[in-house]
């Protein structure tokens, strides 16, 4: 393309009309020009040169591709022919192994089936004898479970009569228990109420004032009579004169000693309330646990 150009360039110069010699200014851009162009001619060239060495080596590369697709060709024609032979002489052996496994297989059903009739034959038979010794053994077992069925029926009426009877001696002793209970709580709250009144009475004669001559031998006495009541035989014997000489210490220790006792059954009475009322609950338990 360099070449064209200069060559256009220097037709132009020859042939067309006569021109004034350039500038030296123009001159050096004229050369500069000109050393340019050679320079991508230069250039240009070399990429034709690599160009070219590259068609050289695609196109040696191009007929070594042919001659191997020829040789691999070639080469699977063999191995398809050697395979077709190979399978031809495996199908011919398959055929021949087919036959004798078909005679075999024949030869061996005809075993297997007279095998097979005569267990079964024997299978018949055993059959046979199977279900009449199994009517025998149920005949037996059910004889053997009626037997069973009627002891056991006759334990749960005997257990049930058992049962009827304790739960008539649980009622009895439920009564026998509440009427216990209840003698005891009216002991309890008749034995409170009369220690009460002693209490009261005891109490009002404290209260009362001391400095009448003769009250001192009927307080006294009065205090003996009640300690007899609250405390039977528990000073009997004893003569007047030692009675009417009580200190008046005596009688607050005595009083002290009601107190302490009405507090003492005050806690009976609760005691036993609470275990009524737990005997109650385990009663009610039990009841539910026999319904």
């Amino acid at each position: 393309m360099a070449d064209s150009a200069s060559e256009s360039d220097s037709g132009s110069v020859d042939g067309g009309p006569i021109m004034m010699p350039p500038s030296p200014a123009t001159r050096e851009q004229m050369q500069k020009r000109i050393e340019s162009l050679q320079q991508q001619n230069r250039v240009l060239k070399a990429e034709i040169d690599a160009y070219k060495v590259q068609v050289k080596t695609l196109q040696s590369e191009n007929r070594s591709l042919r001659q191997a697709s020829v040789n691999i060709h070639a080469k699977a024609e063999q191995e398809e022919e050697y395979i077709s032979n190979t399978l031809m002489k495996k199908i011919h052996s398959l055929k021949k192994e087919k036959e004798t496994l078909a005679l075999n297989f024949e030869q061996e059903e005809e075993c297997l089936t007279n095998d097979l009739s005569r267990k079964l034959m024997q299978l018949r038979h055993e059959k046979v004898e199977l279900e009449q010794s199994l009517e025998r053994e149920q005949g037996h077992i059910v004889n053997k479970l009626m037997k069973k069925i009627e002891k056991l029926e006759a334990e749960i009426n005997s257990k049930q009569n058992i049962l009827e009877q304790l739960r008539r001696e649980k009622v009895e002793l439920e009564n026998t228990l509440e009427q216990e209970q209840e003698a005891l709580v009216n002991r309890l709250w008749k034995r409170m109420e009369k220690l009460e009144a002693e209490k009261r009475n005891l109490q009002i004669k404290l209260d009362q004032p001391i400095s009448a001559p003769a009250s001192p031998a009927g307080y006294y006495g009065e205090a003996t009579s009640a300690t007899r009541g609250s405390q039977p035989g528990e000073e009997q014997g004893l003569p007047n004169t030692v009675k009417i000489q009580r200190a008046p210490e005596q009688l607050t220790s005595h009083i002290q000693m009601l107190r302490s006792e009405v507090s003492r059954l005050r806690r009976q009475l609760a005691i036993s309330q609470q275990e009524h009322m737990q005997k109650n609950e385990s009663v009610s338990k039990g009841r539910a646990d026999y319904p």
